[in-house]
């Protein structure tokens, strides 16, 4: 019996008879590593030779799932089993060959060489196996497809060497949602295998871009509490659907999680209206905060941006003031006078340092207060951001004295003026409490994160305002989890536009803002915070914070740096993120290592488009 007839037929598809390929080589491929972000590749390369048929040449597409048996099958074990394994490889590349193309050379006379190129274009019209042939390129994903005789298949995590010579099968379009969706669907109690693209009824991402012509979809599934709680990442160029991806999964986080909140902390000042249909739906409290008190809906509504295609739709700026008549916008109340923190009394300190570190004295004084400091923060329990209170400014002020006096710092300098003047920090607290309250503090919105409400949305174009709020409220958040012991309900912070927020080589503000992330990253998962990062330009991130993302989500990137970021971080291949570059706005190349049905192997994925439920909205309100 041959092996043909041996394979479990039932998994795979041969295209209706059409496809009858074979493994051809398998190439070592050295892993490179004379730069951090030379990006990673796979440890093999296989060529498969397929014989041509040109309704095959139309349904072959890159990023396809194809299997080969390999050795461990072969073994003694395996066959007293009754067990086949199949090593397990995507496509990469696909390209048809014709024999008498393949003898041209430019010394040839150009005559004849152009009357063999014409002579061969009515041949792709046939299925001619004698002159033409297809060819694969394909990258093992490092898992087994293990056939027992009875019971159910199993994908086993491991790469095993293939049978060169032995036929290659295409898994087919069941077997596929399977590998990407059985375990997901287990994990979010889906019992149906009928897919939509309204967010309300299918908490799908999208469907697959693999079989397109055929008349079945595939969704995309993800676990929504893991891919919460372990972060993730959306990346693509302008224009490549960032924000429409983003607000359709939010859609389906708010609607197929129980309790989960929101904080979108948005630059862009554009998720008002995205996410316009959830914030109507009175089963979502949502509060919309804006940098200016909107004193009328049209000055809310002209504030917000809008897609290309709804800039000219009157009925655009109709939903955006629907959502000022529910008394869900609000503004931030900046207040005049900033009420000194933790952090910046830190800050002073650091400062001085650095500006005196020719005088060790000074240096040594300055350290004295810092650890003062620093005590009372740790018997008082007080994190960065929290707002100082008398005792302390009495406390930093004596300490601080003493620091100048132990260490005969020069009465006139900066260090003693700064030091003797601490207690004028009353006056600053005091200033601040009395300023007039109206729109809303950090500390209101810290709360919110506690209250019924499940969408904050932050829509403040000054990138130093939401900074300063992004650090405060990140900082409150995990505290308050710490202390209460707490995971649920999870909380997903939104980072759009992250150069803003986390870029490399960073001072200042932005450097503090990028820590505080970089901390809620790293900590906030034990205690159900997450974070989302999305940005045009991953090469300019803090790769810290980017080491902490668990999920991701690429689109077109243009550049080949932020290629070679993408795969030296994510551990994909460049072959297969090459492929991104075809991509049109709304397809997206999808891998988790923990919130799909198969970890970390990659799949190009079709996006529902968020635009769809906007048209319906509004059309609905017209009505």
């Amino acid at each position: 019996m041959n092996s043909h007839e041996e394979a479990p037929n039932h998994l795979f598809t041969d295209f209706e008879g059409t496809f009858d390929g074979r493994l051809a080589r398998v190439i070592p491929v050295a892993a490179n590593y004379t730069s951090e972000w030379a990006g990673s590749a796979a440890r093999y390369d296989c060529r498969i030779k397929i014989r041509y048929n040109k309704e095959l040449m139309a349904q072959l597409e890159e990023g396809m799932m194809i299997a080969v048996r390999n050795f461990k099958g072969q073994s003694k074990i395996a066959k007293k089993k009754g067990v086949q394994r199949y090593t397990v490889m995507v496509i990469s590349k696909v390209w048809p060959l014709h024999y008498g193309l393949g003898g041209i050379s430019d010394s040839h006379y150009y005559p004849m060489q152009m009357e063999m190129i014409e002579q061969a274009v009515p041949d792709w019209d046939t299925d001619d196996q004698a002159t033409m042939m297809v060819h694969l390129t394909a990258i093992p994903i490092n898992y087994d497809l293990i056939v027992p005789e009875k019971g159910e298949i199993e994908f086993r995590k491991g790469f095993s060497y293939p049978l060169i010579g032995d036929r290659v099968h295409v898994i087919n379009l069941e077997t596929v949602d399977l590998i990407y969706n059985g375990r997901v669907r287990e994990a979010l109690g889906l019992k149906r295998k009928a897919t939509s693209s309204d967010p309300k009824k299918d908490p799908r991402v999208g469907v697959l871009r693999m079989f397109m012509d055929s008349d079945k979809e595939v969704p995309v599934l993800v676990d929504l509490y893991k891919l919460l709680r372990y972060h993730f990442g959306v990346f693509s160029f302008t224009g490549g659907g960032k924000s429409n991806l983003l607000s359709n999964l939010f859609r389906r986080i708010l609607y197929h999680t129980k309790d989960t909140k929101i904080v979108i902390f948005d630059v862009s000042c554009e998720y008002p209206f995205l996410m316009s249909d959830v914030f109507s739906d009175p089963k979502i409290h949502a509060k919309v905060i804006v940098e200016e008190e909107p004193r009328k809906a049209e000055d809310f509504a002209r504030s917000i941006v809008k897609p290309r295609d709804f800039e000219d739709d009157p009925r655009a700026n109709t939903a955006l003031k629907s959502l000022y008549d529910l008394g869900m916008v609000t503004f931030y109340n900046l207040p005049q006078s900033r009420m000194p923190t933790y952090r910046s009394v830190l800050d002073d300190i650091n400062d001085l340092q650095n500006d005196n570190a020719s005088k060790p004295t000074y240096v040594q004084a300055l350290e004295q207060i810092k650890a003062a400091v620093a005590g009372w923060m740790d018997s008082w329990d007080k994190s960065d951001g929290d707002a100082l209170d008398n005792k302390f400014v009495d406390m930093l002020h004596k300490e601080a004295v003493t620091a100048v006096e132990d260490f005969s710092v020069y009465p006139k300098s900066g260090v003693a003026a700064w030091a003797t003047t601490r207690a004028k920090l009353k006056d600053a607290i005091a200033r601040t409490r009395s300023s007039k309250k109206k729109g809303v503090t950090v500390k209101d919105m810290v709360k919110m994160m506690s209250g019924p409400e499940r969408v904050i949305c932050i829509s403040i174009a000054d990138p130093d305002i939401l900074r300063d709020i992004v650090i405060r409220m990140t900082a409150s958040a995990l505290k308050y989890r710490k202390r209460s012991f707490e995971i649920k309900p999870q909380i997903l912070f939104v980072f759009d536009e992250a150069q803003e927020f986390i870029p490399s080589g960073a001072t200042g503000q932005v450097a503090r803002c990028s820590s505080a992330i970089e901390r809620l990253l790293r900590q906030g998962r034990k205690y159900g915070l997450g974070g989302v990062i999305a940005t045009q330009r991953i090469a300019y991130l803090n790769t810290n914070i980017m080491q902490q993302l668990h999920t991701f989500f690429v689109g077109t990137l243009p550049r080949p740096y932020d290629r070679t970021v993408v795969s030296s971080s994510f551990q994909i291949d460049l072959s297969i993120l090459d492929k991104t570059l075809e991509f049109p706005p709304g397809a997206w190349l999808l891998s988790s290592y923990i919130a799909m049905g198969i970890d970390n192997v990659p799949v190009f994925v079709k996006a529902d488009n968020s635009e769809d439920a906007l048209q319906d909205h509004i059309a609905a309100m017209a009505e």
